[in-house]
């Protein structure tokens, strides 16, 4: 009998990561490409699969995108390709795609403690919904519902809807923002890029010329360090968690809410001492809600191969 085979990835705006599914169901031969390397997706899954032994029969994708149909246009990666076409081209039987956060979302229910560090208190209610919300490249949003004594994934676009300010000095951040953009959405200031359009606004607040920055290059605190570095991450940490609490609050989202993305995990510490609990919490007359729901980090490696491993047919 023919071993069976199947292909996991996960494509960001900055990083591919694939691996293969073996017939025991154990992920195996993860490799990690630069998007930024390749043209086309179609030449990181010819890289990847060139070098392998085993050739999967099958695959699922999850990708920084919205999926309605067989065109897949990326929205902070130049990709943009057919999903019956990479079928046809590769042999696959059979392609399942979803958002890179749906496949997110899939995963936590497989989730292991080490997986996770949790920030404040709260505790899950059983079978009520579950959140999960990542800064990477871009922001990414997705929930699980339950139906029916199962999980239903809702893969969402909640990255992009309008941020909210909090206070004066917020609000004078986005108006700089807003010069550039016209819409100034959540993902604007809590995302990889949105870490230097806070850095470059709080040096123009401080009449100061902003330096060539990375997302690097902002998180690395060190005692002496640019305080607008330092006061850049004190906001974003601030301003994910109003986020994360309205997203908790749209979804209802008892079941616990899961930080992903790159961001977070890297600058761990700061984290656990930001305001980002109380922000979360600080909704007038809901607190004693927010208050009751959890929030972990997760710091698994790639979380996403969990989820994408679930939509396989048996």
């Amino acid at each position: 009998m023919t071993e069976t085979f199947r292909l996991l990835g996960d494509m960001g705006a900055t990083h591919a990561r694939l691996a293969l599914v073996a017939p025991d169901g154990a992920i195996a031969e993860e490799k990690i490409f630069e998007t930024a390397d390749y043209d086309r997706l179609e030449d990181v899954l010819g890289a990847y699969l060139g070098g392998l032994a085993a050739k999967p029969t099958e695959a699922a994708l999850g990708i920084a995108a919205p999926i309605t149909g067989d065109i897949v246009q990326m929205v902070n990666c130049p990709w943009r390709f057919s999903l019956g076409a990479l079928k046809q081209q590769f042999g696959w039987r059979r392609i399942y795609a979803v958002n890179d956060f749906a496949a997110n979302a899939l995963c936590v229910p497989y989730l292991e403690a080490g997986d996770l560090v949790k920030i404040g208190e709260g505790e899950a209610a059983p079978g009520a919904a579950i959140a999960v919300v990542g800064p990477g490249t871009g922001l990414g949003v997705g929930g699980l519902v339950p139906h029916r004594g199962q999980w239903a994934v809702i893969p969402g676009e909640g990255g992009n809807v309008t941020l909210a300010a909090m206070d004066g000095r917020e609000a004078a951040l986005i108006d700089i923002v807003r010069r550039q953009y016209a819409h100034v959405s959540a993902e604007q200031f809590l995302s990889g890029p949105g870490l230097v359009n806070l850095y470059d606004s709080l040096c123009e607040l401080a009449g100061k010329p902003a330096g060539p920055l990375t997302p690097e290059h902002v998180t690395n605190l060190y005692p002496g360090c640019d305080p607008q570095c330092r006061e850049a991450v004190v906001i974003f940490c601030a301003m994910l968690g109003t986020f994360a609490g309205d997203v908790a609050l749209t979804l209802g989202a008892r079941g616990g809410v899961y930080i992903m993305g790159g961001i977070v995990p890297k600058m761990l510490e700061v984290f656990r001492h930001s305001q980002f609990r109380e922000r979360f919490e600080f909704k007038g007359r809901y607190r004693r809600y927010l208050e009751a729901i959890p929030t972990y980090v997760v710091i698994h490696e790639c979380p996403a191969f969990l989820g994408l491993r679930t939509l396989f047919e048996d």
